[in-house]
């Protein structure tokens, strides 16, 4: 029961965090944004783990599938999931999570064996309502789908599946180590992948923080906080121990507070969809972790 709410916190910062990303993201690009995102969480995780007990032994193999982790899913599923925030919007972007409980349903299943029990997949369902309330007004308002950004974001959501996948193998290898050491690991192979990137895609990054003011300083420092540090250390928290396809559908109510924070971001009223939305949200987690 704890895992799930870890889940919700995560997904709530992550929410909170993608409207910054998405702005930044406009302004300079989407590997500047991650970049900068992951270099302030790996400096903050490995702070917050050496202030605690410190890291635990971890062997090479093990270590390097947390590296693999982190360069598939923060380093290129962030890439295509900031791209599809800057071309169509994070609510939009992550209506797309709904696939997200099948991805790794399928992948947890096959590689790891775990079950989700009828009352849980009850869940699933109203948390996929959910989503298929918000993809309804998208369309009203819109009439269409821009092409290049639901191919990012579903790229995004299906490495992010896989990387969900990943982290959880490394984790049982090493039940010694702490979700903050395994995000720090993860977010190394992240910088790695936008080191990569820079070499192709220079993207100023020293440059274009010194350039800003320092109101967008703290902004941008604050999303990183919330959308990356805190985000993942809830959300590995959940991971490390409880069933993926549930914590996968808990993931979907980023959607809810996405669009709850860019109604805000936007000083508009919350519409009709957003409020139908809620009452799918509470029924599903009522089923996830009360039934």
């Amino acid at each position: 029961m704890e895992a799930y709410y870890y889940a919700l916190g995560a997904n709530f910062s992550f929410a909170l965090g993608s409207i910054f990303f998405t702005h930044y993201a406009r302004k300079f690009s989407s590997i500047w944004m991650n970049t900068f995102k992951a270099s302030v969480a790996a400096l903050l995780f490995a702070f917050t783990v050496l202030l605690g007990s410190g890291f635990h032994e971890i062997s090479a193999l093990n270590f390097g599938i947390f590296f693999v982790s982190g360069f598939v899913a923060l380093g290129l599923g962030d890439i295509f999931l900031i791209n599809a925030f800057s071309l169509i919007g994070p609510g939009r972007t992550l209506v797309l999570f709904g696939f997200h409980p099948m991805i790794v349903g399928i992948l947890s299943y096959f590689i790891l064996g775990q079950e989700v029990s009828p009352k849980k997949l009850i869940g699933i369902i109203f948390f996929i309502g959910c989503l298929l309330t918000f993809s309804l007004e998208s369309f009203r308002k819109n009439k269409s789908w821009g092409v290049a950004g639901l191919s990012m974001a579903i790229l995004g959501v299906t490495l992010d599946g896989v990387g969900v996948i990943i982290t959880r193998y490394a984790f049982d290898m090493n039940t010694a180590i702490t979700a903050l050491e395994g995000n720090f690991h993860r977010c190394l192979g992240a910088l790695c992948c936008y080191a990569l990137l820079n070499r192709f895609y220079p993207m100023r990054f020293v440059a274009n923080f010194r350039e800003m003011r320092l109101k967008s300083k703290l902004m941008v420092s604050l999303g990183a906080i919330f959308g990356t540090y805190l985000s993942l250390g809830l959300y590995l928290e959940a991971v490390k121990t409880a069933n993926l396809a549930i914590i996968s559908s808990i993931s979907i109510t980023s959607v809810l507070f996405s669009s709850v924070f860019e109604s805000l971001w936007n000083k508009e009223w919350p519409s009709k969809y957003l409020y139908l939305g809620l009452s799918f949200f509470g029924v599903g987690i009522w089923f996830v972790m009360f039934a």
